[in-house]
């Protein structure tokens, strides 16, 4: 009797052992335990820690609720304003409703990367490629929205959606630095115009005030000459300006002398010009005037 009844607590303890071992689950952390039992979702979600279950009718499956990072696959398409881009985005999500997370959706992680493909497609193509390169943080709100509004029934929280990298077309990316180029070639004009009008205007200035006070050419000028020679140069070329000598010139007080008048022209009689003899005569005139005189009275004479 004594045996039997040892038999039958062995037998009953081995079997007790073996349904705790069977029903005793552990659920860490970070983890939720969602029970389903006969196939029917249990209300109660069990916690982190120990908790026991009924052997071969609940059925424990246990979700992560920690923050999931996920990288979405590079998707190629074709902007707005008609460029072809390859974008690729990396979602940060977690699970806030365990038992949503295991009705409503076959596979969370899958549905999740799907939606997150096909949103990034779509955002390529409403956005323009210069929204895409420069304007991030607006495209990176407008994709999270769209993820997060068929998540939201699936028990998923979406954190945070960024896009990584956008790949251009070699041709695409050689207009664009040619653009640039450009654009920096012309600022770099603008501000080399921008210098030379101040310099100009500084310039004038300092003329106005020389001309004021002539003496401040000269130490000008001896400032120039101090700093070509500061180089230690063997040649020095020292320029000479005129103003300066016409500051020398009233200095001294000397004014440049007059230019002689040109000589004058003898009158001559119009009926010498047309008379030989006169003409003849008058060259002798011109060349000897007593000879002429004398030619005069012994022609009277003769008369």
């Amino acid at each position: 009797m004594v045996e039997e009844l040892v038999t039958v607590a062995v037998a009953a303890g081995s079997v007790a052992a073996v349904y705790g071992l069977a029903a005793a689950r552990v659920v860490k952390q970070y983890e939720r335990g969602v029970v389903l039992r006969l196939g029917r979702l249990q209300k109660h979600v069990r916690g982190p820690g120990f908790t026991m279950i009924v052997p071969f009718v609940d059925r424990l499956r246990k979700v992560n609720m920690q923050i999931v990072t996920m990288p979405v696959p590079a998707q190629d398409g074709i902007t707005r304003d008609n460029v072809t881009v390859r974008v690729d985005a990396v979602i940060y999500f977690k699970v806030v409703d365990a038992a949503e997370a295991v009705v409503q959706v076959e596979d969370y992680r899958f549905a999740v990367s799907q939606m997150a493909q096909t949103s990034l497609r779509s955002i390529i193509g409403k956005s323009d490629l210069d929204d895409l390169l420069s304007n991030r943080e607006k495209l990176n709100q407008g994709l999270e929205l769209m993820i997060d509004s068929p998540a939201i029934g699936w028990g998923v929280q979406i954190d945070r959606v960024e896009i990584k990298d956008v790949s251009l077309p070699e041709t695409m990316k050689r207009s664009m630095a040619r653009q640039a180029e450009a654009d920096r070639e012309r600022r770099a004009r603008v501000i080399n115009a921008d210098a030379e009008l101040q310099a100009s205007k500084k310039l004038s200035e300092a003329a106005q005030q020389m001309a004021e006070t002539p003496s401040a050419l000269q130490l000008r000028l001896l400032q120039t000459v101090v700093a070509v020679a500061a180089e230690k140069n063997s040649t020095l070329v020292l320029p000479f300006p005129v103003e300066l000598l016409r500051f020398l010139e009233r200095a001294q007080g000397g004014t440049a002398p007059d230019p002689e008048p040109p000589p004058a022209v003898a009158k001559r009689d119009p009926e010498e010009l047309t008379d030989p003899t006169a003409r003849l005569e008058s060259g002798m005139n011109d060349s000897d005037p007593g000879d002429a005189e004398a030619r005069r009275a012994s022609r009277t004479g003769q008369d």
